[in-house]
């Protein structure tokens, strides 16, 4: 398990096929409009989502988060841990969970391609997409970008040897929690922020970022899937990078977009600035019904 037991967390942990994930549900127990589902980015977990969740929560609408196999509070899974095994894990954990109906699937930075990656190859109906200043498989056709992550993944493999010795500890009062999450969520961003094995997990996600974007790449999402885009920081300045991450949303008959200008890639999740996703989330729920 990515962070020791005897921490206490959010949500549960959930069986699937002999280990377990951790989820965190939030909103009504039942309701007719899709199950929001929201994907983390690289060395995330699912309290990234506590103000997002709290938000659709208080609007009447289901949300679930998790951490992804090995990172949080959740066993390891099966290597390698591209977007193919990510998304089986997914599959097991809603079935698990008795969810039968549509999903509207949310990705923050690296999870954008988990659930880009999800629509085009799962057969459960997906409402649509909000993609929160997330990753697209063209990043990696910028110039130095897949050095950048090559870079990122060894970065998280010495942060790993790092938080075996405590080093993270201190470190993650400093870093740990740059969404600005408050209460039990922020202390507990905090813990797993200095955990070796959630370094360790999210290594290994790093290492597959390439295959997992070239699987994404291998067809385009369908023109009438609802595709909300929120980005963060400013356009100026950053206009090819902004002209890439809008591009689904382009592409669809039902897209949006929102450049948050006054947000960072980790504050776009937190209370300043979340009300930006819940409209994303809201567009793509008016436009698939």
């Amino acid at each position: 398990m990515g962070v020791a037991s005897g921490s206490s967390f959010r949500g549960e942990r959930v069986d699937v096929g002999g280990r377990r994930l951790r989820v965190v549900r939030a909103g009504p127990a039942a309701s007719e409009r899709p199950l929001v589902v929201c994907e983390h980015g690289a060395f995330g977990c699912a309290a990234d989502w506590a103000v997002v969740q709290e938000k659709l929560a208080s609007l009447g609408l289901r949300s679930l988060a998790y951490d992804r196999a090995g990172l949080g509070h959740s066993d390891p899974g099966p290597e390698p841990r591209d977007g193919r095994a990510i998304n089986d894990d997914l599959d097991m954990l809603l079935q698990a969970l008795g969810e039968r109906g549509p999903i509207l699937l949310v990705g923050h930075s690296m999870g954008g391609l988990m659930v880009r990656l999800y629509v085009l190859e799962r057969e459960r109906p997906v409402a649509g997409l909000v993609l929160v200043d997330a990753v697209v498989p063209e990043v990696l056709d910028l110039p130095g970008a897949e050095r950048g992550v090559r870079g990122f993944g060894r970065m998280l493999q010495a942060v790993s040897a790092g938080a075996r010795l405590g080093f993270m500890i201190p470190i993650s009062f400093v870093s740990g929690n740059l969404i600005g999450l408050p209460g039990r969520a922020g202390a507990e961003k905090r813990r797993i922020h200095a955990s070796a094995p959630h370094a360790q997990g999210a290594a290994a996600e790093v290492v597959q970022w390439p295959a997992t974007s070239r699987m994404a790449a291998a067809a385009e999402l369908p023109a009438d899937l609802p595709v909300a885009v929120v980005t963060a920081g400013p356009v100026r300045g950053r206009t090819p990078v902004k002209k890439i991450q809008a591009a689904p949303a382009a592409r669809s008959r039902f897209g949006y977009v929102e450049h948050v200008t006054r947000s960072n890639h980790a504050t776009l999740l937190g209370p300043r600035y979340a009300d930006a996703i819940v409209r994303g989330i809201d567009h793509v729920l008016t436009a698939s019904a």
